[in-house]
């Protein structure tokens, strides 16, 4: 039996790294699969080896994730993986070498792929309805909010179920999903919604002569407040670049775009400069990050400087 890595790895292990398993004493594909997920810290599995694809949780997720999948076209192949990190690898009980297994692993691998991509657009359908249903509920969000007391900026067009703040994400004029603020400073997207691609605006394109990208809704909403210009929020660092790019598809030529980067100082490799420089570049923008008066603070965005300047001032 061997397992092959077939995407980039999970948990540290290498593009076309091979991993060989010497066990003889297995007899049938389930019990060699169920021994290679559990090595990835998945138990408890009842295998089923009837050629359809079957999702499980991802141990590096929250519960109910699904985000791991796994395949047994025939009695001596199986495949599984990852679809949040792309990993894929092949169990089999035929040779080293078989062709034929390899082209039956391919096979299922591939249509694991297909039913992924249909099950992430039902996904995202179910997840957009919501986010429309709730957000018709809602009501405008008030000033005195405890999360928009914290950051100390308005609401600027966001809405609150209860106690909830709701921040809109739209992708091509769509809502898709909605980040849900507690009061506690606590955030979540819906599940299963589409995050890549989406974005929240705070202010108004039409007219703008610049317009900035940043990370989170409160960065956002502080640079609007502070330069009047439209501000874009792609909510995660990951997404700057593709929603940079659809941005300058939007825009006319003429408006320049500045990247309003987070300064992640104390976080090896700053995350948060690396995607904004990596954003900029592919989009010709101007970069920009906070330089913080305090020293060995805590702080990573222009919120963090904007209440840090207040506190240095008083």
């Amino acid at each position: 039996m061997r397992a092959e890595t077939r995407a980039p790895g999970h948990k540290g292990r290498a593009l076309g790294q091979t991993c060989a398993h010497n066990a003889p004493h297995h007899h049938s594909i389930t019990t060699a699969l169920a021994e290679a997920l559990a090595g990835r810290g998945v138990t408890g599995l009842v295998i089923h080896a009837d050629g359809g694809v079957h999702r499980f949780d991802a141990p590096d997720k929250r519960r109910g994730n699904l985000a791991g999948w796994y395949v047994c076209p025939t009695p001596e192949v199986a495949v599984f993986g990852y679809w949040h990190t792309g990993e894929q690898q092949t169990v089999t009980l035929a040779g080293e070498h078989d062709p034929v297994a390899a082209e039956q692993a391919r096979q299922a691998a591939e249509r694991a792929r297909r039913e992924r991509d249909a099950q992430r657009q039902r996904d995202h359908a179910e997840a957009a309805l919501r986010a429309r249903h709730l957000w018709a509920a809602a009501q405008p969000a008030g000033h005195h909010h405890p999360y928009l007391q914290a950051k100390g900026t308005a609401p600027h067009g966001l809405r609150q179920h209860g106690d909830v703040l709701l921040v809109p994400l739209f992708c091509d004029g769509v809502l898709v999903n909605l980040q849900r603020i507690h009061p506690d400073g606590g955030k979540r997207f819906l599940p299963r919604a589409r995050l890549k691609g989406a974005a929240s605006l705070v202010g108004r394109l039409a007219g703008a002569g610049r317009v900035y990208l940043c990370e989170g809704w409160a960065t956002a909403a502080t640079l609007h407040e502070a330069t009047g210009c439209p501000v874009v929020a792609a909510m995660t660092a990951n997404n700057l670049a593709t929603v940079g790019r659809n941005l300058r598809q939007r825009l006319p030529s003429g408006v320049a775009i500045t990247v309003a980067a987070d300064n992640d100082h104390r976080t090896e490799g700053n995350p948060g400069i690396t995607a904004g420089r990596s954003a900029a570049q592919a989009i010709r923008a101007d970069l920009t990050w906070p330089r913080f008066p305090c020293s060995g603070c805590a702080c990573t965005d222009f919120n963090d400087l904007a209440r840090c300047q207040q506190e240095v001032a008083l």
